[in-house]
């Protein structure tokens, strides 16, 4: 979910005079064409960020025994251990993916796996990860989490800072034309001239980090921000004639 940093956003405004009146034939006999009025000119920024939408674990297994069949039933048993607790906290099948490796080590054989887990709910990956260590000890070794977010994340994002900076631009335009006892018409042009991004990766979890950092600081370390300036053009309507209100 994206929160507003709420920097102060820039605004910088033009009044523009009304045109000449120019004269056009006009069918009919009726008046001549109204001009289309005064504008004003403004330029507003805003600034989003959004953390993590995703988690990725690993679980590393191995065993090494005399007999293949038993370094291979050791690590099934742990890998379907694993995938059950997984699956009882809501896990999708699709999120898991094993890879294994099985090799001869001298006169024994040796059989490793590693289990990539996607969470998108911490809370069910903190329970996940706790259960495990808990209760396969030191035969199972869990990474500390990689977070990320994922395109669909990351597009929120854009959008999101893009229609804040809109938003922005329209409220101080408004004010401006307060400032001046006028009212503000509808938008004549929009554009975006500049978009930035920066954050978004998970400095925690690299390899020369130390994985003593806490849940909080990964998840900060990974979240993205984003900032976006538009320019807007907007028809400024006439002051309000009270004499012919009052008529």
């Amino acid at each position: 979910m994206a929160l507003p940093v709420s920097p102060p956003a820039r605004v910088f405004a033009e009044l523009l005079p009304v045109p000449a009146p120019t004269s056009l034939p006009v069918r009919g006999g009726g008046p001549p064409p109204v001009p289309s009025g005064r504008e004003v000119h403004v330029s507003g920024s805003a600034e989003l960020s959004a953390g993590p939408d995703r988690a990725r674990v690993s679980l590393r297994l191995s065993s090494r025994k005399g007999e293949a069949g038993e370094a291979r039933s050791s690590v099934a048993r742990r890998l379907e251990y694993i995938a059950q607790t997984a699956r009882q906290r809501g896990v999708p099948e699709e999120n898991m993916t094993v890879t294994e490796d099985f090799s001869r080590v001298e006169d024994t054989y040796q059989m490793e796996a590693e289990v990539c887990v996607i969470f998108s709910d911490f809370g069910k990956m903190q329970s996940v990860c706790n259960l495990l260590i808990e209760k396969l000890g030191t035969s199972v070794t869990v990474s500390p989490p990689h977070f990320y977010h994922t395109p669909e994340a990351a597009d929120a994002l854009r959008r999101q800072v893009c229609v804040a900076a809109v938003g922005n631009t329209r409220r101080k335009a408004q004010e401006v034309c307060r400032l001046f006892g006028l009212s503000l018409g509808k938008p004549l042009l929009i554009k975006e001239e500049e978009t930035k991004e920066w954050g978004g990766h998970a400095e925690g979890h690299l390899s020369n980090s130390p994985d003593s950092l806490t849940l909080q600081k990964r998840i900060q370390n990974a979240t993205a921000y984003a900032s976006c300036r538009v320019f807007a053009v907007f028809e400024i309507k006439g002051k309000e004639n009270r004499r012919n209100k009052l008529l």
